[in-house]
């Protein structure tokens, strides 16, 4: 077998890899347009009822604000001190960066719901529970571990010298970073930012532990909605969801595409 039919061979079974776990998510879309009162697919015709509900809908409207101005705030922290992070570890490369950078992924591998009850025990004793600044700061932390891969991948590539002869050219510590170092890491940036605010768009176990009754983000009020009646306007929202994050993941792709060009 030649190199070019064992890399179909694995293209093939990525993509079906792929398929197995993302086309169920994509069932929600013919339920969106059902005809009935409940989660099911279309029994006579489909229906844009749905849809016309939900873009009527105060509520709705609300939380979808709610999930956009903590996704955008948290992300804006989590790229600032995410990216700080990764350069200062990258500058000093020595053990303890390495031990740094690690414990900055943590959030990452601790199961959400474990995060959450230590969140919460702790925001009781700061009375942060119900709080926008609460929720902001926990989306902040979970969000770090996206920017600080991304950026420490980013930060693999550059030529060390390249710091080193900006130094010896009478660069500040800050002109260095503002423009050698930073313009060398921003696809890893901009791929950093878009996880940290798809994750903070999408998370729901931390918002019901702190944020109370006050706060309602999208995935929240969907999960009410499964709760108590099964609206299938849950699902009108979980398909304009997956278009969002399918339209953010193509503009970092074109991104990404357009970079180099440039």
């Amino acid at each position: 077998m030649n190199r070019h039919h064992a890399t179909g061979i694995v293209t093939a079974f990525a993509w079906m890899v792929l398929g197995f776990l993302a086309l169920p998510a994509f069932a929600v879309v013919p339920i969106s347009f059902t005809d009935t009162r409940y989660l099911a697919m279309p029994d006579e015709h489909w229906s844009l009822q749905h849809w016309r509900a939900f873009l009527s809908s105060r509520e709705w409207h609300d939380s979808i604000w709610q999930s956009l101005w903590i996704a955008c705030v948290s992300t804006l922290g989590a790229v600032v001190a995410g990216t700080l992070c990764a350069i200062g570890c990258w500058r000093v490369s020595s053990r303890w960066s390495e031990r740094v950078r690690t414990a900055m992924i943590l959030p990452m591998a601790v199961p959400t719901i474990v995060y959450a009850l230590g969140i919460y025990r702790l925001y009781v004793d700061l009375d942060l529970v119900g709080s926008a600044i609460g929720i902001v700061f926990a989306h902040t932390v979970t969000g770090l571990p996206y920017v600080v891969l991304t950026v420490s991948a980013s930060l693999a590539n550059i030529d060390p010298r390249l710091e080193q002869a900006a130094r010896g050219l009478g660069a500040s510590v800050g002109q260095t970073l503002r423009w050698v170092i930073v313009p060398n890491v921003v696809p890893g940036i901009l791929s950093g930012a878009i996880f940290a605010f798809i994750h903070s768009w999408d998370e729901l176990i931390v918002v019901i532990f702190i944020g109370g009754r006050a706060f309602f983000t999208l995935p929240r009020r969907m999960w009410d909605g499964i709760n108590d009646n099964l609206d299938p306007v849950i699902a009108v929202v979980a398909t304009a969801m997956i278009l969002f994050t399918l339209l953010v993941l193509s503009a970092e792709l074109a991104l990404r595409a357009r970079r180099p060009r440039s």
